[in-house]
């Protein structure tokens, strides 16, 4: 098995893990706070995420880029010497975010809140858990730099181990908090929101405890390797940051993708739902699409996720070494495992959207039908992180910038439009239209740069979407039968549906893509057979 596709589906097996119990706590979480507590954490947690990014400027995952790169080379002290210097930067960048959003997160709330007369959530309100929230900031920069260093080594486990621990410490406080708040209590939907942002803080002080105990066992081996050190670029203070930043300046905006495109429906949506006349669905369908149905659709965007920060100290390592064929083979399969997995996905979660959230969340047509529109849009998340991690493999990261301003732009300049003609939907087209335009760009890009041939990618999506029609269409056989058996008009109707359903298009889609040896020409043997295993197995 490759380095690439054991780093991704490790990093990937730990990103499915945390979101689907991203996704998992979110069912007792909505029978506790409702669509208003969704839409509150929501309105927090989006500034939150891009200040994370803002204090660490991209330096983790430019510190894993930069690690591998002078390891390779064989110069593991100035390795080391970054990391040092780069953790000082993480500490002192993570507490001028902490109180800048601390201090500025009532501006932020009135920015959001345009109402004179707001229907259910309050600037009061949103300015409280985001205050919460906002303590995180005090550690998780200086947590992130400890993960890119190990992931410069091509060691995933400690990201890994440490990305599953903090969710499960973070669900548990927000779950058992939530409950005693509100049940035991007596206490507010606000308030019981906001422990629960607070809850970031102590996942990610779980984290660090977790990623200590792997430095202690790591250090001795790279004490050795510094003492069997051979040759030295004696690179100064100075020049290390001048490389580090310059490596690093472009992972700010493109890390803030996602929450960019959240943050202009938090400052767009509630305004443009109100003025078509919609000012008593905007806080419930907000929630059905950025909070509740964005858990749904995200999972799948946890292979490219776990691809994006596998595959850039590889294609590094490649680029460095001026292995065209090589890096030509890392970036084909790197975009092939994409599309063989998340297309079907996302097909899949269409479909089956009314089953999928009614079987979460409980019977809503209209949260059904906003989440069959939102799915298609993950494979576009997931193809600009994947893009844009190519782009920074080989030093081409400025333009990923570059494509990301510009689907920002439409997003900014569409989203009320489209808004007014859609109605809630509008939010989602803006964001399809944004993420898209940024993928085109990169994809554009990549083969311009290094003459890159996209022809097996196309011949193997044709494929990809063959089988995937054909399972789509396996599944609305099987919805039709079932519907005559167990009306999908009740709680457990609806998960029948939704098992039997995936069951059917899985083992389909499976099966089409073993036989045709799909699988294994993108996975690679092995994997692609332990993964028929063990769909046989259930």
């Amino acid at each position: 098995m490759s380095n690439i596709v054991k780093g991704a589906f490790i990093l990937t097996l730990a990103s499915f893990l945390s979101k689907f119990l991203g996704m998992i706590y979110v069912i007792p979480f909505n029978a506790l706070v409702g669509t208003t507590g969704g839409t509150l954490f929501s309105f927090a947690y989006t500034p939150y995420s891009i200040f994370i990014s803002l204090s660490t400027v991209g330096i983790p995952v430019a510190v894993s880029k930069f690690v591998s790169k002078y390891n390779s080379l064989g110069d593991y002290e100035t390795s080391y010497k970054m990391f040092k210097i780069a953790s000082k930067i993480m500490a002192i960048t993570g507490i001028v975010a902490f109180l800048v959003l601390f201090f500025s997160s009532e501006w932020l709330a009135h920015l959001m809140i345009t109402s004179d007369d707001p229907v259910g959530i309050t600037v009061e309100d949103v300015t409280f858990v985001t205050r919460m929230v906002s303590i995180a900031l005090l550690i998780i920069p200086v947590m992130s730099i400890s993960r890119g260093f190990f992931q410069g080594y091509e060691t995933m486990m400690p990201t890994a181990v440490s990305q599953v621990v903090e969710s499960i410490i973070r669900v548990l406080c927000i779950l058992v908090g939530s409950f005693v708040i509100i049940k035991v209590m007596g206490g507010s939907i606000v308030t019981a929101v906001g422990f629960s942002t607070f809850a970031a803080f102590i996942g990610a002080l779980a984290s660090c405890i977790v990623l200590y105990i792997y430095w202690k066992k790591t250090k001795p081996t790279i004490n050795q390797q510094l003492e069997m050190q051979q040759k030295s670029y004696n690179v100064s203070t100075k020049e290390l940051l001048v490389e580090l930043f310059q490596y690093a300046g472009p992972f700010i905006l493109v890390g803030l993708a996602i929450p960019l495109y959240q943050l202009v429906d938090q400052f767009t949506f509630e305004r443009a739902m109100v003025a078509s006349g919609l000012e008593e669905i905007w806080e419930s369908t907000y929630s059905y699409i950025n909070y509740y149905g964005h858990k749904i659709v995200i999972i799948p965007m946890t292979i490219a996720t776990g691809l994006s920060l596998s595959i850039l100290p590889t294609l590094t390592k490649s680029f460095t070494q001026n292995d065209r064929e090589l890096l030509n083979n890392q970036i084909n399969q790197a975009l092939q495992i994409v599309f063989v997995l998340v297309i079907p996905a996302a097909a899949g979660i269409a479909i089956l959207s009314n089953e999928t959230y009614g079987a979460l969340y409980g019977l809503n047509d209209i949260a059904g039908q906003l989440l069959a529109w939102y799915s298609p849009v993950v494979l576009l998340f997931g193809l600009f992180s994947v893009s844009a991690a190519i782009l920074q493999g080989i030093n081409e990261q400025r333009f990923a910038v570059i494509s990301l301003l510009a689907g920002l732009l439409v997003k900014i300049l569409l989203n009320v439009q489209l808004i007014h003609w859609f109605g809630a939907k509008g939010a989602i087209f803006g964001t399809a239209l944004a993420s898209g335009i940024a993928v085109l760009l990169n994809l554009v890009h990549i083969k311009k740069s290094i003459n890159f041939s996209y022809k097996q990618l196309f011949k193997r999506t044709i494929l990809i979407l063959i089988f995937t029609a054909i399972m789509v269409i396996a599944i609305w056989i099987v919805k039709i039968i079932l519907e005559f058996i167990i009306p999908a008009d009740t709680h457990m109707g609806v998960i029948i549906h939704l098992m039997v359903g995936v069951m059917a298009g899985g083992g389909v889609y499976l099966y089409l893509a073993h036989i045709s040896t799909l699988l294994e020409r993108v996975l690679g043997k092995r994997i692609s057979i332990d993964l028929i295993k063990r769909k046989r197995s259930r």
